[in-house]
């Protein structure tokens, strides 16, 4: 957990530094969004998951190889290894700002013209954030909405903010919050 802490710090200063836009997301966003309410329901995460703008990326790639970052990108996933002997699992991942992850995704990943400041780090304001959780609704992002929704973060007063589909995904684990 620590080495993704510090992958974290110095992404985060890299292009904070760089003046470059981004904003955390993933596990990493909803630690940082779950720690303001109740410490004990953060979950460790695993990787590193950043927003870039894709006109900002070929300014991201000096500053993170800068940082000791690789850069590759292959089959549509963008991501900066951690040094050059690290595996996937010890990178950050990229998703751009208006491009959907995958075409069957209803809703494009957030634009990054809005963030809020958590400590040093960007990050989603946190109705987008739950945005993207509910568009990829894989079972990781189904168990971080439902710690947000045991600590009150997100209740039913939520379900008009989101399209139908949105909407049914929220109420599905409103309705079954033990799984």
């Amino acid at each position: 957990m620590e080495k993704v802490k510090d992958r974290l710090r110095r992404v985060t200063r890299a292009l904070n530094a760089a003046n470059i836009p981004y904003a955390i997301i993933g596990g990493n966003a909803v630690q940082h969004w779950v720690s303001q309410v109740d410490e004990s329901v953060v979950r460790a995460t695993q990787d590193v998951d950043i927003i870039l703008n894709e006109s900002d990326l070929e300014k991201a790639i000096p500053v993170l190889e800068a940082a000791g970052f690789v850069f590759r990108s292959a089959a549509g996933i963008t991501k900066f290894l951690d040094g050059p002997n690290a595996k996937a699992r010890d990178a950050v991942h990229v998703l751009f700002a208006g491009k959907k992850v995958r075409e069957e995704y209803t809703e494009p990943v957030p634009e990054i013209d809005q963030y809020e400041w958590i400590e040093d780090a960007r990050t989603l304001p946190f109705e987008r954030l739950v945005k993207m959780k509910l568009t990829s609704f894989r079972r990781k992002d189904q168990v971080h909405m439902l710690d947000m929704i045991s600590i009150g973060l997100i209740d039913a007063t939520w379900l008009d903010r989101f399209s139908p589909q949105l909407r049914s995904r929220l109420q599905e684990l409103l309705d079954n919050p033990d799984g």
